[in-house]
């Protein structure tokens, strides 16, 4: 192929731009990249999923914005395949289509009262909280400074987020990048108890350590850990001998076990080896009924038909993430993933020519920010291999200009990378005048506003 080969990429979070980074890194064949976003700001999970007072990690941002300063490299946001554009419309202005677009719904509980008033997923807290276009205000500020026993079920680094937001003072969230709105809301909440829950014991919850601790350095909240539940079976202690983390994560767990009632305003309770079996109220909320369990010896937890009741106006459901379909692709609705063989799509076992799929819609949920970038480089591997091999499909003579005039015509607002950079630029503004550096815009107009394009 004597032009460059054009690459859509489907998805901007980290497994899209380390794709774009790879593809312009690689000199095996020239390439042009547009990486499309449905939002007209780029970076994902970065942006929407980390928690804000995260700031180290949110700063990967910066490192992953530099990829569209590359030559060669557009950012085409506020553009949603499957309702702007088709699959189709890809492959007739590209030659080939890496789909990047995560896992980005919740997991059920699949109990009774799930579906009460006051009882979200994880997914809508967090997209509230990062100021998500999207994200439910209306509910949120509803019922954040209605509640004052609050459930998170689940033992991941995103219940425990959830756990530090709502414990932390405003004073500690001040200097985030939160919209105004959200530290407004937080600061007029009357919570008083947080109950995380997680099914199975100490030894088996999947959070970080440095997370965990950071539970215990909270102005106005103490841990408290109930010493009964720190139950440790004989997978348990395997896992404590030879997994560093998980020895770390019970040393700290089994220490606050240890600790005298402290007097802080807000108390944390983690209780291990319990599960809720039904939420109860009339209309909202009231309770979380759970079932104490018991740990097999193989890291597996039985039910005992044990039951109490937990007092709470909110529930957090943050038992994992989940993959959507998109319509024209191949999916797996049992792992909720798009099927592949080594980064290339098939259907019923045969590759897909010219799709490819990286980071959790390709795998699922799993591993940090830096494992999309191994998992993206292994996909662009392949589609260079393709590429040099002559098995892409081909889409005639396509130009950025090309697709630019299909979006044009289908009058679809597009966001450049420029536009991007107004954006930026808009929020870094909005921080400064409070004294932050950053304040998300998180209306859609206002974005759309800004990026001027």
């Amino acid at each position: 192929m004597s032009r460059p080969v054009r690459v859509a990429i489907v998805g901007s979070g980290p497994s899209g731009m380390y794709a774009a980074d790879a593809l312009m890194s690689q000199t095996e064949v020239p390439v042009e990249v547009d990486v499309l976003d449905r939002l007209p700001v780029p970076f994902g999970l970065v942006r929407y999923g980390v928690a804000p007072d995260h700031v180290s990690i949110r700063s990967v941002r910066d490192t992953l914005d530099k990829v569209l300063d590359k030559s060669g490299v557009r950012f085409v946001g506020n553009v949603e395949v499957g309702k702007d554009i088709s699959m189709a419309d890809l492959h007739r202005h590209f030659d080939a289509v890496v789909l990047t677009y995560g896992a980005s719904r919740d997991r059920r509980l699949g109990i009774p009262g799930e579906d009460l008033d006051g009882s979200v997923a994880a997914t809508d807290f967090v997209a509230w909280y990062c100021g998500h276009p999207d994200a439910d205000r209306s509910t949120f500020e509803r019922l954040i400074p209605s509640s004052v026993g609050v459930v998170v079920v689940g033992v991941g680094n995103v219940a425990v987020d959830v756990t530090r937001v709502l414990a932390k003072t405003v004073a500690e969230l001040d200097q985030t990048d939160m919209p105004q709105h959200v530290l407004d809301s937080l600061d007029s909440s009357h919570v008083e108890e947080i109950h995380v829950l997680g099914r199975r014991g100490p030894a088996q919850a999947t959070f970080t350590t440095k997370e965990l601790r950071e539970l215990g350095e909270l102005l106005d909240a103490d841990v408290v850990v109930d010493p009964s539940d720190v139950i440790i079976d004989e997978a348990s202690e395997n896992s404590i001998a030879t997994d560093k983390a998980v020895a770390r994560n019970v040393d700290v767990i089994r220490e606050w076990s240890t600790r005298a009632p402290g007097t802080r305003r807000r108390k944390v309770f983690l209780h291990f080896c319990v599960r809720p079996v039904e939420l109860l109220g009339e209309g909202r909320v009231s309770s979380v009924v759970v079932e104490k369990t018991m740990l097999d010896g193989t890291g597996n937890a039985t039910g005992t038909g044990v039951t109490y009741e937990i007092p709470a106006n909110l529930v957090v459901r943050s038992v994992g993430y989940r993959g959507t379909a998109l319509e024209e692709v191949p999916f797996d609705a049992k792992s909720n993933v798009i099927p592949h063989l080594d980064g290339r799509v098939v259907l019923e076992g045969v590759v897909v020519p010219g799709e490819y799929v990286a980071g959790w819609i390709k795998r699922g949920p799993t591993g940090i920010i830096g494992t999309n970038k191994k998992d993206a480089t292994a996909t662009v591997a392949a589609l260079v291999e393709d590429a040099v091999a002559g098995r892409l499909p081909g889409a005639g003579e396509p130009s950025a200009s090309g697709f630019d005039a299909l979006l044009a015509e289908r009058g679809v607002h597009a966001v450049s990378t420029q536009g991007w950079r107004a954006i930026d630029a808009a929020e870094r503004s909005l921080g400064a005048h409070r004294n932050r550096p950053r304040t998300t815009i998180h209306e859609l107009s206002t974005l759309l506003t800004a990026a001027g394009d």
